[in-house]
């Protein structure tokens, strides 16, 4: 296993706030940042040491920032996979192409789970209405119907109830296919993020429960309300994840804690990966020694892991739209730490900030 010293570029696809707080995990231990993204307004642009503005699309572009970096990684797992392949000929990648390319896909991270031997929602692969409609039959009412392909934020999933009529979802999902998954009844969500090197070494963060809001995550809640028995499952079942994908670097996994087991015992099902920062993952930067983004920089770039383990249990809330005009009053609050990503527009949804309330020791 290679290990960059400081000083190395780290290069970055994309440039959206997970960049931004990669850039300054990374400048606080000597690794500059080069950003690749399509605009000069992404937040990461004003906390990196260079960029590169271009379509993910432009092979020069992405060649020569290559050539400029000395390990690359993405802060967004929608990264047209080809992108990562032209890159990865010049240098490290980190997660490869490979890894994008299931979790891409709703449908390959289920299969990949189910392979893997972790539970999953039952779930079906649907490429048009009359498909939907037939499928339907064999799930219980209310069934979730998702875009197998860039639904992120509660984007491109539709309820199903008694009554819905498939082509009507079908048009409302809006991709070109659809995967229906059975409703899991959960008593929570929860998520885990591991850490994982190029030799094996893996560190994860203890599970946290998430609370979403039409589909967007609204507050993460460190440590989850959970027994450690089924703490132990969620970690197993990111631990398995990652060593089964070969991740370097970050990987995130959402889960349902069921009300009872299911029949094959279960407790914990998987709901989506991304191997990336993750805001569920916000709330270490205050809480722990080492944050996710720190995490993902010592992955990368050959360093020891640092320690997951949390000093002050923790509530972060997502700064959605106009709530980031609360930043006078937070600012009062001696237990908040503010954080603001310097985005232009206030929309609707729009993750402009976070905060992150202290709650005593863990």
């Amino acid at each position: 296993m290679k290990t960059l010293p400081p000083g190395s570029t780290i290069g970055i696809l994309g440039g959206g706030q997970l960049a931004r707080m990669t850039a300054l995990a990374a400048v606080r231990l000597g690794y500059p940042c080069h950003i690749f993204c399509a605009s000069r307004e992404e937040p990461a642009m004003s906390v990196a040491a260079a960029h590169t503005i271009a379509d993910f699309t432009d092979r020069a572009a992405l060649e020569k920032f290559a050539s400029a970096v000395d390990v690359a990684t993405i802060d967004w797992e929608n990264i047209p996979t080809e992108a990562l392949d032209i890159v990865a000929k010049r240098t490290s990648v980190y997660p490869s192409a490979k890894v994008l390319r299931v979790a891409q896909d709703r449908s390959e991270e289920k299969k990949f789970a189910r392979e893997a031997g972790l539970g999953t929602a039952d779930f079906a692969v649907v490429h048009s209405p009359a498909e939907l409609e037939k499928a339907l039959k064999n799930f219980t009412l209310p069934a979730i119907l998702k875009a197998t392909r860039m639904g992120y934020d509660g984007k491109g999933q539709v309820k199903i109830e008694t009554g819905t009529k498939p082509a009507s979802a079908w048009k409302e999902m809006g991709g070109a296919e659809g995967i229906v998954e059975s409703f899991v009844p959960f008593a929570c969500e929860i998520s885990v993020i591991i850490a994982r090197r190029a030799d094996g070494a893996s560190a994860a963060y203890p599970a946290v429960e998430n609370i979403h809001r039409n589909g967007i995550l609204v507050e993460t809640h460190a440590p989850a309300n959970i027994d450690h028995a089924i703490a132990a499952e969620a970690e197993h079942l990111a631990r398995t994840l990652a060593e089964k994908l070969d991740v370097i670097g970050l990987l995130a996994v959402e889960m349902f804690v069921l009300k009872q087991p299911n029949a094959q015992g279960r407790r914990v099902l998987m709901n989506e990966i991304a191997p990336r920062p993750h805001n569920s993952g916000h709330w270490t930067i205050d809480a722990c020694a080492v944050s996710q983004f720190e995490q993902l920089v010592r992955a990368i770039c050959g360093l020891p892991l640092g320690a997951p383990a949390a000093h002050s249990r923790a509530v972060m809330h997502n700064l959605l739209g106009d709530e980031i005009k609360r930043w006078p009053e937070l600012l009062k609050e001696p237990n908040a730490c503010l954080h603001i990503y310097g985005k232009a527009e206030a929309c609707k949804g729009r993750k402009m900030g976070h905060v992150t309330w202290l709650k005593g020791a863990w």
